[in-house]
């Protein structure tokens, strides 16, 4: 049966702020931060800040949101930094959770196209 839903449910290990990237914690559907460009990137935490133990959305929809780390332009592709904001990446082997749907400064909400992949 498919799964036909924009979100995924994972459990915070620690605190995981609002529209950051997230990579998987070290229990099975768990999440924690994504900290480099090089982690195993899966998407990025919904609108709320949570704290360790409590559910977290992890958006996996086509077009979901992210808070930016620097400035990127339409068609960037995204990766993290060391706080899990998005920022561009041309780098070989950089992980990305897909590409900016429109340009932005540090700290602005943006959307993207969820296509998580390696540069």
């Amino acid at each position: 049966m498919p799964i036909n839903s924009d979100f995924r449910g994972r459990v915070a290990e620690g605190a995981v702020g609002k529209l950051l990237i997230i990579k998987a914690g070290t229990a099975d559907m768990s999440c924690v931060v994504a900290a480099a460009a090089t982690d195993k990137l899966l998407g990025t935490s919904d609108e709320l800040d949570h704290v360790a133990g409590e559910m977290v959305d992890q958006a996996v929809g086509p077009v979901p949101k992210v808070r930016l780390g620097g400035t990127v332009a339409a068609g960037d592709a995204l990766t993290s930094n060391a706080a899990g904001k998005a920022i561009a990446t041309t780098t070989t082997g950089n992980r990305i959770i897909g590409f900016a749907e429109i340009a932005g400064v540090a700290d602005d909400v943006i959307t993207y196209l969820y296509a998580p992949g390696v540069v």
